[in-house]
């Protein structure tokens, strides 16, 4: 399993609503990070202030710079994504990704073909990279 290279697929994936935040968070948010506050309507978060409606993406989403990758076949240019509320941002960001069969189906590109073939090993090294952001998941469920 690889670190996470910004890609920004589970972000772009869950960042139209598709996450929540706690109240305990939305609480912190409009006491100390008002401008992140301001995108949070009756408890849902990601809503555009003006309209009230669900924003298509998260607004603090951002495209951080253009990473050139040379090989032998061809010369490819992926795209970097950083988060501009990433110390502040929800649980359910920080947390993800929790199990390996989710990662495989939104296409994160932290796993590797290995992962696969032993999956019960993968989610030992997924929960060990992701230690410092949520709690461990159990290997076992």
């Amino acid at each position: 399993m690889q670190n996470c290279n910004q890609c920004g697929k589970c972000c772009i994936k869950y960042g139209n609503g598709g996450l929540s935040a706690a109240p305990e968070e939305i609480d912190w948010w409009e006491n100390h990070r008002p401008e992140i506050a301001k995108y949070v309507s009756r408890g849902k978060i990601w809503m555009d202030p003006t309209s009230g409606k669900q924003l298509t993406a998260c607004p603090f989403l951002t495209i951080e710079s253009p990473q050139s990758h040379t090989s032998t076949a061809e010369k490819i240019t992926k795209t970097k994504y950083s988060c501009s509320i990433y110390y502040d941002r929800p649980d359910d960001c920080k947390y993800y990704p929790v199990k390996i069969d989710e990662m495989v189906r939104d296409g994160c590109e932290m796993i590797e073909l290995s992962d696969l073939t032993d999956t019960r090993s993968a989610q030992i090294t997924l929960d060990r990279i992701m230690s410092d952001s949520r709690p461990a998941s159990d290997p076992t469920t």
